[in-house]
């Protein structure tokens, strides 16, 4: 198995083990983030009805607009503040962070605090 294959093996390893015990409901749905190379995206879920509430990403056009690349720490902030801003306008203050397996430093974390700075709480 290649590096990278262990990587990601090791990831999901890691994500199954979280997704035991992080469960996302109507008051309390689940913040998921997945970064790839290039984007990073963040969703708010309820896992009772398997329905997302809120998406953001970098494919969007309002983070995508301003930014010069779009897998860096500056667009994981933006990212950030704009799910933050959404959920705030569906009336969702309070979430349950869900890193998705991914180690939390860089942009995982980047996008988290600027999610807690725009008014949501986990």
């Amino acid at each position: 198995m290649s590096s990278l294959g262990q990587k990601k093996a090791a990831r999901l390893k890691r994500q199954v083990r979280v997704r035991k015990k992080v469960k996302g409901s109507p008051e309390r749905p689940r913040l998921n983030v997945f970064k790839s190379a290039r984007h990073i995206y963040a969703q708010l879920i309820d896992d009772t009805t398997g329905k997302t509430l809120v998406s953001a990403s970098t494919v969007i056009e309002e983070v995508s607009t301003d930014l010069k690349y779009t897998g860096n720490i500056e667009a994981a902030r933006k990212v950030g503040a704009t799910v933050a801003r959404f959920a705030l306008a569906k009336d969702i203050k309070s979430v349950v962070f869900d890193r998705n397996g991914f180690l939390y430093h860089g942009r995982i974390k980047a996008l988290a605090e600027a999610a807690r700075e725009n008014g949501l709480n986990f």
